[in-house]
């Protein structure tokens, strides 16, 4: 009893001790975590040498998990006239360009250590059907505010920092 009395009696009035030990682990976990997370503007991709002469279609935009923890996919239509949503990275391995299913879009990469980033992104801006305009809105301001690109053979993962899950899937590049 007295042995319960004592660790409640510590639980409820911390010593600095513990509190010093504890804010120390915390801080260790922290910054060792600083080395394997890149910091919140940091994005990562593969180099675009390995990206070349690639066209690549989106087949699946998973939505962040709800509060059941439960992974939504937001419905793709074809777009338009049937254009799906693509991207193509040029034989130069400098720009990526593509259609939104209704509206065409460039954009330039910026090579650094962890990858590329795209910048300039610019698109056409022809009139679709509301949703269709909605979706394009979303998935421009994935592409600009993407956290990481993954490459795994013929499949590509576009995940933002909003945790929506943006997968493509390699098609043949009929413009080289």
């Amino acid at each position: 009893m007295v042995l319960k009395s004592r660790l409640l009696d510590f639980l409820r009035k911390p010593s600095k001790g513990l509190f010093l030990t504890l804010s120390c682990l915390s801080l260790g976990l922290l910054s060792g975590c600083a080395n394997v997370i890149p910091p919140c503007g940091a994005k990562i991709s593969p180099p675009s040498s390995e990206l070349k002469n690639t066209k690549w279609e989106l087949t699946r935009w998973n939505l962040p998990p709800n509060s059941n923890g439960e992974v939504r996919a937001r419905p793709i239509p074809q777009g338009d006239a049937g254009n799906p949503i693509q991207i193509i990275f040029d034989p130069n391995g400098q720009r990526l360009s593509g259609s939104t299913g209704c509206n065409r879009f460039t954009a330039t990469l910026d090579e650094d250590a962890r990858g590329f980033s795209l910048k300039q992104i610019a698109s056409t801006k022809m009139a679709c059907s509301p949703q269709r305009m909605e979706l394009e809105n979303d998935f421009l301001y994935e592409l600009n505010d993407y956290r990481s690109i993954v490459r795994n053979g013929d499949q590509l993962l576009m995940i933002g920092t909003d945790r929506e899950v943006l997968s493509f899937i390699q098609k043949p590049n009929n413009s080289k």
